[in-house]
């Protein structure tokens, strides 16, 4: 990369270079350089904005768990139409389907990273957490519509909901699983507190 060419917007280029990498090959091919090699700059362009390359890594974590708010706040509205069981495996196919397990597998690998992240995220893994909360909180929602039994322990079923789906896309390799696969999953976990 010539130097002296204004890049803009460079930790979101940073940060897009990561995640296309993370899609790609993995968490062990995530390195400064190869970050900075795809989006086409000088490595000393990520270690002009972070200051090392973990600060990096949990900055690309806490960029993407704060782009879940959108997401959340549309789960929300969609309480009252469509089915609670649809609404669900949608939630959980845009989460998992996202960049969301590979930045699991990126927060397992990285010893580091993870100690960063506990000082700002103290429990829980980032993203996975995120998720769980949004699920929660629409099945608050469903819960006062009376669409979800008024006994439902919904901080227990959104969790178990986000474990499960995360089962169900973890292989990042091979191919997703069916939407029906997902329907099902979240259909089993919900049994019993539709009314």
């Amino acid at each position: 990369m010539p130097t002296g060419v204004a890049l803009r917007d460079v930790r979101e280029q940073l940060f897009d270079a990561a995640e296309r990498i993370l899609l790609r090959d993995g968490p062990s091919a995530l390195t400064s350089r190869a970050v900075t090699a795809e989006a086409g700059c000088a490595k000393g362009v990520l270690h002009r904005h972070f200051e090392d390359f973990d600060a990096f890594l949990a900055g690309l974590v806490l960029d993407r768990v704060a782009r879940m708010d959108a997401q959340a706040a549309a789960l929300r509205e969609s309480a009252g139409t469509g089915t609670v069981a649809g609404n669900l495996a949608g939630a959980l196919t845009t989460v998992f389907g996202s960049v969301a397990v590979a930045i699991v597998a990126l927060v397992t690998f990285r010893d580091e990273l993870r100690a960063r992240l506990r000082r700002s995220w103290p429990v829980g893994v980032p993203l996975l957490a995120e998720a769980a909360a949004m699920i929660a909180s629409y099945l608050r929602a469903e819960r006062d519509l009376g669409r979800v039994a008024a006994d439902a322990d919904v901080d227990t079923l959104a969790p178990t909901l986000i474990g499960a789906g995360h089962l169900l896309f973890a292989d990042r390799t091979g191919a997703p699983p069916e939407p029906a696969a997902v329907r099902r999953m979240v259909t089993t976990v919900i049994a019993g507190v539709e009314p």
